[in-house]
């Protein structure tokens, strides 16, 4: 199988990905070779799908994933259309994204496409799978997304009197690819001492450039201190973050309201110490100390051009710049264990660690309500005291 040629993107980015509904697809020439008979109709399809959930960048790119890699496998492994696909396809499927051609598997991340004279032009070194070093593993997460998504294409698919069947729920048995945990999973965040080196160093670097980085260190209050998402902070059809957004009521209290995940409207209390990260901010900015009622501004500017910043992959740019700073100087002065921690660190985790930290002082249904948890269990998974009062009780048992 290794000798299959590595496929090109299929879908582009959000920005660029065209409206399926105004420009349908007419042939698949320049995606892949000898296709099946309706690969069109699929690919027609398949980017409706994708491009109705484009007001939300996070769940657009897992869906754009997921329904890209199955694409592949069903086209140029399987040489199947979606209506010729049987549970039997989707075990076998599920093998194979275990272990992808070696050619299929990246090292980095590289853009989807090129912009070339006006054009987008596939990218000869993007791959379908990124594995950071070592051999690629698919995660657990990774196959819960998989079930999770082609469930919801092929119930779309037979909405759309495509496909007469969804070969996901017909799997009695999707146990023995799916793990059970006997309790909840770790929630990944950043120790204290990472997240001291990380804010001490955006702090540095918005000394050193604060023409660029009093932007670095606001992005990082905001994820860290009013649990943002970072679909919250960028520019979407669906939501436009401005400084209009934080609010005071008639008791002189701070929010900030937001949209988040399915399309969501909540109020987020603005802390003394990230209204006067915002003050900074916008100090740096030219603007007043805080922002008037319906104050149209960007919340997260662009550096060149005008208007806030629309691409999620621009947030996590710039925030690691900032983890990669601040693990280097962990090493330097002998945190080595830390930093290489760090280096494994997301955006996501700054969430994180700015709730499960709020959760060891404030009553946890504030803590709920500003994170736009849909239940307090959800918050629960942030407070550590169980675990380790559990741990401790275990700690001096003697074997012998």
């Amino acid at each position: 199988m290794s000798d299959i040629k590595s496929p090109k993107a299929f879908f582009d980015t959000l920005d660029e990905m065209p409206n399926p509904f105004k420009e349908p697809v007419s042939t698949l020439d320049h995606l892949v070779d000898n296709c099946p008979a309706d690969a069109a109709a699929d690919y027609q399809h398949a980017s409706e799908f994708i491009y109705s959930y484009r007001g939300s960048p996070d769940t657009f790119s897992t869906y754009r994933r997921e329904i890209e890699h199955f694409l592949h496998w069903c086209w140029i492994v399987a040489n199947k259309s979606l209506n010729q696909i049987v549970r039997e396809d989707i075990e076998t499927y599920i093998d194979f994204t275990k272990q992808p051609p070696v050619n299929w598997i990246g090292t980095k991340n590289v853009p989807r496409f090129h912009d070339r004279a006006g054009e987008r032009t596939a990218n000869k070194e993007w791959r379908p799978y990124v594995t950071s070093g070592g051999e690629y593993v698919a995660s657990q997460a990774a196959l819960q997304s998989l079930f999770s998504v082609l469930s919801s294409f092929f119930n779309f698919l037979i909405q759309e009197g495509h496909v007469g069947a969804n070969p996901i729920t017909q799997m009695r048995q999707k146990s023995k690819f799916l793990r059970k945990h006997q309790s909840q999973g770790k929630v990944r965040r950043l120790s204290p001492l990472q997240w001291d080196y990380v804010i001490e160093t955006a702090e540095k670097m918005a000394m050193e450039r604060p023409e660029i980085h009093e932007r670095t260190l606001f992005i990082l209050n905001s994820l860290f201190a009013m649990y943002l998402r970072i679909s919250e902070l960028v520019e979407t059809p669906r939501w436009q973050p401005q400084m209009g957004h934080f609010q005071s009521d008639q008791e002189g209290n701070w929010w900030f309201v937001t949209v988040g995940k399915g399309n969501k409207e909540r109020e987020i209390s603005v802390s003394n110490a990230m209204l006067d990260a915002l003050k900074r901010y916008r100090a740096s900015r030219g603007l007043s100390a805080l922002p008037g009622p319906g104050e149209a501004s960007p919340l997260v500017h662009k550096t060149r051009g005008k208007g806030g910043i629309t691409s999620t992959r621009q947030i996590r740019g710039i925030v690691q710049k900032c983890f990669d700073r601040a693990a280097e100087k962990m090493r330097r002065e002998g945190f080595r264990e830390d930093a290489d921690r760090l280096a494994t660190a997301t955006v996501h985790w700054l969430r994180h660690t700015g709730i499960s930290e709020d959760v060891k002082h404030r009553p946890r249904e504030h803590v709920r309500d500003d994170a736009g948890h849909g239940s307090s269990a959800i918050t629960d998974r942030y407070i550590d005291v169980e675990r380790a009062e559990r741990h401790a009780s275990a700690r001096n048992k003697i074997i012998r």
